[in-house]
């Protein structure tokens, strides 16, 4: 199983500094509770304090870069990342519990993710916009320019440790602004780690702090009214109440979902069952975008649910560090207890077990269900889980309003070959991105990517999160005479 190699605490980046705290925090080993994966320490207030005052005189100066340091930063950034490959795979698998392949391409994203960041930092600009459309405005024209809004508070989950965090911090760089991120609990030691590579990509002084703070402090960091802007990925419970809390700043909420796939008739089943099995069992189903429902069509349901029972059960749970391992734990014993509540519950109500449904501590097997009730909390609420549901539809029309009976909205998936039904379901489902033929579990790291109804408000993607970390101005050039 995974153990620690270093258990010497880690410090903490605050503006630019590494310091320690009265405040030791034990990091747990998913793959073997009560077995630390590390140390570090928590903020105290005192320090939150420098952090954010840093980052206010910070922006003073990052708002004033012209692209190409920003640019530069990022691109060092990600070529520190790239260079640690192993040390951060090895690192997101201890902490996480994330199988460490699916941990080594969690680090290649994030280097692409700062790699994007440096080419949006060159082509962030504006527009010239005819004014002279009646004769009072003649001989006018403006132009638009984005300039940095101003400090961004950011915080971020445990189940993408890395990079999550990345989708904040590099269009924060990127536009111009100075970040205080605050990063998961569970995990800290990864972002803290990335935290040397941006000590030593250039970032101005005091425009970086990452910080592991207590819920407290993270109340506190929301509700600043020195931050222009809050980015904030988790769940719903917290996220909605955050954007009340947070004043006039500009709010960024990526809160998951139980997305749903449906399954045509005209579907690839080879193609679907496979990307299915991906789509609802990497990482446990810790992914805000995990397949969680899926509805099939009645000519296909009892070929498609036979050949998913046989992909899952030939998926293999273990250690995070084996290359082999498909499946790791969850993220703590509590996780795999409310998933086993879960299962039992829905099965007590009628549901079905086609294959799993026991946690052994951490680990919860590939879980699935058919004849679920639609308010049992596996159809209703985010599992966040390896489980899934099946359910049939005989008309695709029904498929897409099954979907939508969520109060969440962040992507769905859709297998058919007939064209009138794709674009049926582009029109008729009410998320924020649909995906044709694959899982909606896809996601590339420059695409706009949020939800609608409780999944969210706004859109993280390279350009769209710099959209809401910047300020549009207009300057109108009028011609004399």
């Amino acid at each position: 199983m995974a153990t620690a190699t270093n258990l010497v605490p880690h410090k903490i980046f605050l503006a630019g500094r590494w310091v320690d705290s009265p405040d030791l925090m034990t990091i747990a080993n998913p793959a073997r509770p009560g077995e630390p994966a590390g140390f570090t320490y928590q903020a105290t207030p005192e320090q939150y304090e420098e952090a954010v005052e840093a980052a206010v005189a910070a922006f003073g100066v990052t708002r004033k870069l012209p692209a190409y340091e920003r640019a530069a930063t990022l691109r060092n950034i990600s070529s520190g990342i790239r260079a640690r490959r192993e040390e951060l795979g090895r690192l997101i698998a201890l902490e996480a519990g994330k199988p460490i392949r699916d941990a080594l391409v969690e680090v290649d994203r994030a280097t692409l993710t700062f790699r994007l960041g440096a080419e949006e930092a060159e082509r962030l600009g504006g527009e010239v916009i005819p004014l002279d459309l009646m004769a009072s405005s003649r001989g006018r024209v403006g132009i638009t320019r984005r300039y940095a809004a101003g400090p961004v508070a950011a915080i971020s989950p445990f189940n993408f440790p890395l990079n999550l965090a990345a989708h904040k911090l590099a269009p924060a760089i990127a536009a111009g602004c100075s970040i205080v991120l605050k990063p998961p609990s569970k995990d800290p030691l990864t972002m803290l780690t990335v935290a040397e590579i941006v000590e030593e990509a250039g970032a101005p002084a005091g425009s970086v702090s990452i910080l592991p703070m207590s819920r407290a402090l993270g109340d506190r960091l929301v509700a600043d009214d020195r931050f222009a802007v809050l980015s904030f990925t988790g769940s719903p419970a917290v996220g909605w109440p955050m954007k009340a809390r947070a004043g006039k700043k500009r709010v960024v909420l990526e809160l998951g979902g139980n997305a749903g796939a449906i399954v045509d008739r005209s579907a690839d089943l080879d193609w679907a069952v496979r990307r299915i099995t991906v789509g609802a069992f990497s990482y446990s189903g810790q992914v805000c975008i995990s397949v969680q429902r899926v509805f099939v069509h009645d000519d296909v349901f009892d070929e498609f649910a036979d050949r998913l029972v046989a992909a899952a059960r030939a998926l293999r749970l273990g250690d995070p560090l084996d290359p082999e391992t498909d499946l790791g734990p969850m993220v703590d014993v509590r996780a795999a207890a409310r998933t086993q509540a879960w299962v039992d519950e829905a099965v007590a109500a009628g549901a079905r077990l086609l294959l799993g449904g026991h946690a052994e501590d951490t680990f919860y097997p590939p879980t699935i269900l058919v004849d679920a009730p639609l308010d049992a909390k596996v159809c209703s609420e985010e599992a966040f889980a390896p489980l899934v549901v099946l359910a049939r539809f005989s008309d695709f029309e029904a498929a897409v309003s099954q979907a939508n009976d969520s109060r969440f909205g962040l992507q769905a998936g859709v297998f058919t070959n007939d064209l009138g039904d794709a674009f049926r379901a582009f029109d008729g489902l009410e998320v924020g991105g649909v995906i044709l033929n694959d899982i909606p579990t896809y996601r590339i790291d420059h695409m706009p990517y949020g939800g609608v109804k409780d999944s969210g408000h706004g859109r993280e993607g390279l350009r769209y999160a710099i959209e809401d970390m910047t300020e549009i101005r207009i300057l109108v050039v009028a011609q004399p005479g």
